[in-house]
């Protein structure tokens, strides 16, 4: 007689809940138009969890925008993501897209 092993039994969708715990961003993300000189502006994106990567949000954002960028370590807010232009519409649209924030998160300054 063969001995027979008792295979243990997989559950496919064991691990299909985890993605539903929404633990991608808390705060809010506040997004900012700052003047330069001349007609020049810079936005400036504050607020990004620590789970996501700012320099690759920024490559993204960089092509798809073309606009220049950085991420700046400040003082009081920790890393700020810097956009040339006013990109206030692109970058809240896409935060959005992309799932990185809800729509409520996000919040947008400047004149």
């Amino acid at each position: 007689m063969s001995n027979i092993q008792n295979l243990q039994t997989f559950d496919p969708f064991a691990d299909a809940s985890k993605g539903e715990d929404n633990r991608g961003q808390e705060g809010i993300i506040h997004i900012r138009v700052q003047q330069r000189n001349g007609r020049k502006t810079l936005t400036t994106v504050q607020g990004i969890s620590d789970d996501y990567d700012k320099k690759k949000i920024v490559k993204a954002c960089k092509k798809k925008f073309a606009c220049n960028g950085t991420v700046v370590q400040h003082q009081e807010y920790g890393e700020v993501i810097q956009l040339q232009g006013d990109q206030r519409n692109n970058i809240s649209e896409f935060i959005t897209t992309t799932g990185l924030a809800k729509k409520e998160q996000l919040q947008l300054h400047g004149f």
